[in-house]
């Protein structure tokens, strides 16, 4: 008989991994509190473009559906960095070729929907989960409906219904932390037709406390995203009067304002957003399981939150065939498995907005990153850089997280001898030597 699967959320997740499990042969229900999205207009204004690559791609093509997204992208071979005056400056993501790719999330889970359904599924949208039963694997719903399940996997993002089941669960730790800063999104049209900035570059405006960054999109246009905090002297609260909203644009970002005829109009109709992390564990509950957001939702800044729920999809599928589908089993593994990972891509998350906002236009940032290049073309084998291993590799985010404090602690050493003494084979073998003989490193962040 074929198990019969519940998965409750019809996101970029929900969706992946109810393409996964057909394939596999199993019996999928997918519910969505949602209406179908493929007959709604996608909204603007609160989405945050995404950024696929190397472990989102991967998932994708584990089901063979990579050619269908592969229209829907735009490649960014790396940050294009403006100044106040509007001068550019170039850091490349990685090695030549290597590059991450810019998608609307509307459309990647519209495409993704459609999918879904030619697969065999049927999804039930406008059917809002109310209530597990997770001693016998019963989904409850809005207006009485229940349906039971040999397991029930919940995809149901960072405002999980299932979670919320489980965090009123003996032994289940949840936290939940909102940053300072919240995002407002604006959208920057095309130009003569064209796209008004090169379209191949994350853009970024670093301002210390605050930056904009925008992101390519297929019709020519830029979507543009203000991180900012929620208070104090420049924030959103203090900006909310048209002349304070143009000074504010004419003083930190002036080539901007020039580029976005609306500004002001975009400005004040747009919502601000909040950012956050959430951690969760155990993520499981006898036969159910959460994955994605609905376990561990981390801030935007490293690119990775789709990337990071669509490789969940992957190792849960080649866990769960290694263990024979056994679905008593198959929860606790995974949650134990992955959820190391979650944490670590979450310290990266809130490490790379630092970064982004405060060091990508500094000199010190500019150097060590000229150091760094050099190091891996001299010994591409033993040094790769924490960003490629995050984002162009499948290395776990943990151990990438690891390493990647040691190349910190390795260059900090050399950087501060002065780098006329920095000898590359020195670097390197200093770094082999703790990463032996260091297997827990735990340094602070910068």
């Amino acid at each position: 008989m074929t198990d019969k699967i519940g998965i409750v959320g019809a996101g970029l997740v929900g969706s992946l991994l109810g393409i996964s499990l057909k394939q596999k042969g199993f019996d999928i229900s997918l519910f969505e509190k949602r209406k179908d999205p493929r007959k709604t207009k996608i909204h603007e204004g609160r989405s945050i473009n995404l950024a696929l690559s190397r472990r989102g791609i991967l998932a994708l093509q584990a089901v063979n559906i990579f050619d269908k997204i592969e229209p829907l992208l735009i490649p960014m071979k790396g940050r294009m960095v403006h100044d106040v005056k509007g001068e550019l400056t170039f850091q490349p993501y990685g090695n030549e070729g290597q590059h991450i790719n810019s998608v609307s999330r509307g459309r990647l889970n519209q495409t993704l929907i459609e999918e879904l359904e030619k697969s065999g599924v049927l999804i039930n949208f406008e059917h809002k989960c109310e209530r597990v039963n997770f001693e016998d694997s019963t989904l409850e719903f809005l207006h009485g409906k229940k349906e039971k399940f040999d397991a029930i996997l919940g995809t149901d993002g960072a405002f999980s219904v299932v979670r919320k089941q489980m965090q009123q669960l003996d032994r289940f730790s949840f936290s939940q932390h909102y940053i300072d800063h919240g995002y407002k999104e604006l959208n920057m049209p095309p130009l003569n037709d064209d796209f008004a900035m090169k379209p191949n570059y994350l853009h970024i405006w670093p301002r210390g406390s605050f930056m904009l960054i925008a992101l390519p999109n297929q019709d020519k246009t830029f979507t543009c995203t203000l991180f900012f905090p929620f208070e104090g002297d420049i924030s959103f609260n203090s900006l909310i009067d048209k002349d304070g909203i143009l000074s504010f644009f004419d003083s930190y970002f002036p080539d901007v304002l020039s580029l976005i005829p609306d500004l002001e109009e975009q400005y004040q109709k747009n919502p601000a957003s909040s950012l956050m992390t959430i951690k969760s564990c155990p993520w499981h509950k006898n036969r159910t399981l959460l994955l994605g957001d609905a376990s561990h939702a981390i801030v935007p800044f490293y690119g990775q939150g789709m990337n990071a729920g669509f490789e969940d999809v992957r190792l849960f599928v080649e866990m769960a065939e290694k263990m024979n589908w056994e679905w008593q089993s198959i929860p606790p593994a995974f949650s134990s498995a992955r959820k190391p990972d979650a944490d670590a891509i979450a310290e990266l998350a809130l490490n790379n907005f630092i970064e982004m906002r405060d060091h990508v236009g500094e000199a010190d940032f500019l150097k060590r990153k000229e150091l760094e290049a050099k190091l891996q073309d001299a010994h591409p084998e033993e040094w790769i850089p924490l960003y490629s291993m995050v984002t162009f590799s499948d290395l776990s985010y943990s151990e990438a997280l690891r390493l990647g404090k040691i190349q910190q602690k390795v260059l900090d050493g050399f950087l501060d001898e002065g780098s006329d003494k920095c000898s590359y084979d020195k670097i390197i073998d200093r770094f082999n030597t703790l990463k032996k003989r260091e297997s827990n490193i735990n340094f602070p962040s910068r």
